[in-house]
């Protein structure tokens, strides 16, 4: 098992770095400049010097392995510096945004709990739902319990976000009055009333992305519990007499969580992208509101860094995906040779 995490994170690198390839040549040839905004009156001297400032002027390949410099070292000792009080990173030029002139890596940072306190939330919650509704489902399939979460799972599922966004936020925001309808960014968790008025405006994004997460995971749970519930071991454990709950959980759940655990730890990236839409819906200044000013904004070492960072949970979630198959399967063994 040591042998293979370490081969699998060794491969992890190279792959990465052709994502970074794939993400910058995307973007390096998509249309746009990031001065493209600046006041006609500016001198073109002036403008030169900006670009030169910006590292606009180098050749494309240039300003790549200055990026990778950057993100793969000079970040990573950022890092080791704010932890251990050293300066191994002192000098060092970060990455920095061509907007703010903020380093990227920082304003990240300080957008990302907004996101996790959405994005986890709305995960976990999701998790809590799917997994008993596609358990219910599968165990009364055919009846009318099975067609009534499969009818409101694949509603959950297939429509919009931002469509249920906007509908939510006129039904419990404008007309209700109950829930706000704009995330307060600046909301700080100091006591039990400030904590209430964090979970309240939580609840309609969180319910939103949820409600996609629901869906989607119990469709699957739902398929694998029903082919679990045919085999024979099974069959042989309500022979024994066994509790229902116990089969039902005990044994064929655990058996059929391989191709959940699939699903879930690859589509926690996913909700991330999903995130995108309804942080613009709800007004949250997380990363996929970040993102968004970033391509409005030709912000090339921004957007790059936030769509490099999605890209690698992905690669991540997959390795947590394979070590999590040895844990909800004994059978699952991953050899040192």
């Amino acid at each position: 098992m040591t042998s293979y995490l370490i081969r699998r994170t060794l491969l992890a690198v190279p792959t990465l770095v052709v994502i970074a390839i794939v993400l910058f040549g995307i973007l390096e040839l998509t249309p746009g400049d990031p001065l493209a905004d600046l006041p006609l009156t500016i001198p073109p001297e002036v403008r030169d010097d900006m670009r030169a400032a910006l590292g606009l002027d180098q050749a494309w390949y240039v300003r790549f392995g200055l990026w990778l410099h950057q993100l793969f070292i000079v970040e990573p000792l950022v890092a080791i510096d704010a932890v251990l009080g050293t300066d191994f990173a002192d000098g060092r030029k970060r990455i920095v945004s061509y907007q703010s002139h903020a380093p990227v890596m920082g304003t990240i940072a300080e957008r990302l709990p907004q996101t996790l306190w959405v994005v986890g939330g709305a995960y976990v919650i999701g998790l809590a739902i799917a997994i008993p509704l596609g358990v219910l489902a599968a165990n009364h399939r055919g009846s009318w319990i099975d067609h009534l979460i499969t009818l409101t799972t694949l509603t959950g599922y297939s429509m919009p976000s931002f469509f249920i966004g906007v509908l939510v936020i006129a039904v419990f925001a404008v007309n209700l009055g109950w829930l706000p309808s704009v995330y307060d960014t600046t909301h700080m968790v100091t006591d039990a009333g400030s904590l209430w008025v964090q979970i309240k405006q939580m609840i309609l994004p969180v319910a939103v992305l949820s409600l996609f997460n629901a869906g989607l995971i119990s469709r699957y749970v739902r398929a694998a519990m029903i082919d679990v519930l045919t085999q024979d071991f099974v069959r042989t454990a309500k022979a024994k007499g066994l509790p229902a709950r116990r089969v039902l959980f005990g044994h064929a759940l655990r058996n059929a969580l391989l191709p959940v655990i699939t699903v879930a730890a690859l589509g926690l990236p996913q909700v991330f992208g999903g995130a995108i839409v309804t942080e613009q819906v709800f007004q949250v200044n997380g990363l996929g509101h970040l993102l968004i000013i970033g391509i409005q904004g030709n912000d090339l070492p921004l957007v790059l860094t936030l769509a490099f960072l999605f890209a690698a949970l992905v690669v991540v979630f997959n390795l947590i995906a394979d070590i999590l198959y040895a844990v909800a399967d004994p059978r699952v063994r991953y050899t040192d040779a």
